[in-house]
């Protein structure tokens, strides 16, 4: 039973909430009631990200780590309601 979150773990939690920041698309048309759901997802899941950062620069990897679960729990929540277009399992979970 892992207890801590090491170097590495936060390290593969940031490469796959980057590359998922990256590759994702806003699904919806601009015109769309959705469009400003999208772009609020998309707007918490980068501050939380930018928070992940700030935090691990600090080394509190605790809420780094955290920030990173929030981070990619608005990204997937994007995916399920259908605002964020992402296909792809490693990035996201219901892609």
């Amino acid at each position: 039973m892992e207890r801590e979150i090491s170097e590495e773990k936060l390290q593969k939690y940031f490469k796959i909430t980057e590359e998922a920041l990256k590759t994702l698309k806003i699904a919806v048309h601009e015109k769309s009631l959705l469009y400003s759901a999208a772009k609020d997802f998309l707007t918490m899941a980068e501050s939380y990200f930018r928070d992940a950062r700030y935090y691990y620069e600090k080394g509190d990897y605790v809420t780094a780590f955290a920030a990173l679960n929030y981070a990619h729990g608005f990204i997937d929540a994007g995916v399920r309601l259908g605002v964020f277009k992402g296909e792809d399992n490693r990035l996201f979970a219901f892609g």
